[in-house]
């Protein structure tokens, strides 16, 4: 039996140019193996003519790693990152040092992710800022769900709301441990004066997947909403990510 090869990365440059842009990954000589470039011929014509919807998340990975991996067979690699992590959401927002530690990954392979990661959050933030929340709740929650629902620690987001309850500006507060983050409810009133918000919703994550909210989650929300209220400022709600569902302080009768 002939033994496998450890997976190769192609090498990130020191410089970006816009000619290492537009260039493909210099392979080493000689062609490339049959079976792999049949493969990869057929995964690009089938998404091209299919989309994302007909393929599974292990080949929607090997199209991540070919870029990384010019010149070997990436399913492996897919589906062990899909073996360690579930799914492809949680492949592509895990922690650098947790991909890292997979075997066959390196920097080629992680920065192909979090390219991908960026692109998805920057998309969906694009749906609701500059717009009125209520009429884009779906979106805002998805949203929240793509930047924070597969975190691995604790994150405080604020949404800053206009009087016309147009979102205006979207900011990480703080970040925690896997079950606590340091709130201040005087920076958080002290950041929407400077912002001339009219309303605040705050946002955060259980990295445990249960969106229930802890004593401190209550506290902490009453503190804010009372602080908010002698500046003129309106608390809409406290949503809180879990891994498949959210909570709302407000539908939940907690504001």
């Amino acid at each position: 039996m002939r033994k496998s090869s450890a997976f190769h990365e192609a090498p990130l440059p020191l410089f970006a140019t816009e000619a290492d842009e537009a260039q493909a990954v210099a392979l080493p000589e000689g062609k490339l193996p049959s079976y792999i470039a049949d493969h990869r011929s057929r995964l690009r014509s089938r998404f091209m003519e299919g989309g994302a919807a007909a393929m599974p998340d292990y080949e929607l990975l090997e199209l991540l790693l070919f870029r990384a991996i010019p010149r070997q067979d990436v399913k492996p690699l897919a589906r062990l990152l899909l073996d360690s992590f579930g799914d492809f959401n949680r492949v592509v927002t895990a922690p650098t040092a947790r991909l890292l530690a997979v075997k066959g990954v390196g920097e080629a392979v992680v920065q192909e992710l979090k390219i991908v990661e960026a692109a998805a959050q920057r998309m969906m933030r694009a749906r609701v800022l500059n717009r009125a929340v209520l009429t884009s709740w779906e979106a805002l929650l998805d949203y929240c769900h793509t930047t924070m629902a597969h975190r691995e620690t604790e994150q405080f987001r604020i949404l800053f709301l206009d009087r016309k309850n147009v979102l205006i500006a979207d900011e990480e507060q703080a970040k925690g441990t896997v079950d606590h983050v340091p709130v201040y409810p005087r920076e958080v009133v002290k950041r929407g004066l400077e912002l001339n918000a009219s309303a605040l919703i705050l946002v955060h994550n259980h990295p445990s997947g249960d969106p229930t909210p802890s004593s401190s989650d209550i506290v902490m929300t009453q503190q804010i909403k009372d602080a908010a209220e002698v500046l003129g400022i309106v608390l809409h709600d406290h949503l809180i990510i879990g891994k498949s569902r959210e909570l709302s302080f407000r539908s939940e009768g907690y504001l």
